[in-house]
């Protein structure tokens, strides 16, 4: 069942951990796969280095497990997806990491400012990478919360807890979470070489202004 997006959610999983966005276990993926309505996530508690496409869990929107032929469970943290597919119709992935510098403004709950353009591309229609409010993992709390958080930004960041990413497949959530560490990083070297001092940063207006160019001539 939903054999291509076992697949692609398996692969992309083991990428985050590769690249650092989630270690020792942290962090979910999941795909929405739009004919059916089911969605394919990760398990909870298993290494993702040793994870195979068969080891992916078919969940649908009432919270039944449709599909489990390793008999994993689904990760804890399935609320939060559903939630927010139910939230953003527009999106078919979901990337949820703890890499380190995001998370490190996370736990202070501090927002991330437009100090580069890049921001656009991450769909932060306020100018800034908002913050979700604090909510017990696993809960409706927490799922309510970074739902109506993600209302109006394709990333945010999870307060005491991490960071998470939606888009229209599962590579680009997972883009959108690692332009997001990478942003974090800049912010926190800005903030160091600035004696802590708040860099200028781009207003909303400016962000939700880009098109592509139109002198571009297609034959």
């Amino acid at each position: 069942m939903l054999d291509y997006l076992k697949q692609e959610v398996c692969e992309l999983s083991k990428k985050a951990q590769r690249s650092g966005l989630c270690k020792h276990k942290s962090g979910n993926f999941s795909a929405r796969d739009n004919e059916s309505g089911l969605f394919v996530f990760t398990p909870t508690g298993v290494d993702r280095e040793l994870l195979t496409p068969r080891d992916m869990v078919v969940v649908d929107q009432d919270v039944h497990v449709i599909e489990n032929l390793s008999g994993l469970k689904p990760t804890s943290e399935l609320l939060m997806h559903l939630k927010t597919y139910e939230a953003r119709p527009d999106v078919s992935a979901i990337a949820h990491t703890h890499s380190m510098y995001a998370t490190s403004f996370a736990i202070i709950n501090k927002t991330i400012p437009a100090i580069v353009y890049e921001l656009q591309a991450l769909g932060a229609k306020r100018g800034y990478v908002p913050v979700a409010p604090y909510g017990r993992p696993g809960t409706y709390e927490l799922a309510n919360h970074v739902a109506n958080t993600l209302h109006d930004s394709d990333v945010a960041l999870m307060e005491k807890h991490g960071t998470i990413g939606i888009g229209k497949n599962i590579y680009d959530a997972y883009l959108k979470v690692s332009y997001l560490e990478e942003l974090a990083q800049m912010y926190y070297n800005v903030l160091t070489l600035n004696g802590s001092k708040e860099p200028n940063a781009l207003p909303s207006s400016e962000i939700v202004q880009w098109a592509y160019p139109k002198e571009v001539i297609f034959s």
